[in-house]
């Protein structure tokens, strides 16, 4: 039978301190016999193309795929 999931404040203040100020990601959390273990934090960082909103053109490096190298 499993055991009974244990969280105390440290763990509570330990998953906040992982999710604060992240704004796309995700947090695994590895329990082992009903105890946190590990924790794994994985964040992406999102970047807008200020280029290609006002409408100029890009430029991009060539691909050497495209070239037929």
């Amino acid at each position: 039978m499993a055991k009974p999931l244990k969280v105390d404040e440290i763990w509570l203040e330990r998953i906040a301190g992982l999710l604060d100020s992240m704004e796309f990601g995700s947090l695994h959390i590895v329990v082992h016999e009903g105890q946190i273990v590990q924790m794994e934090r994985t964040e992406r960082k999102r970047f807008e193309n200020a280029a290609r909103h006002s409408g100029e053109a890009v430029s991009r490096r060539p691909d050497s795929r495209a070239a037929g190298r």
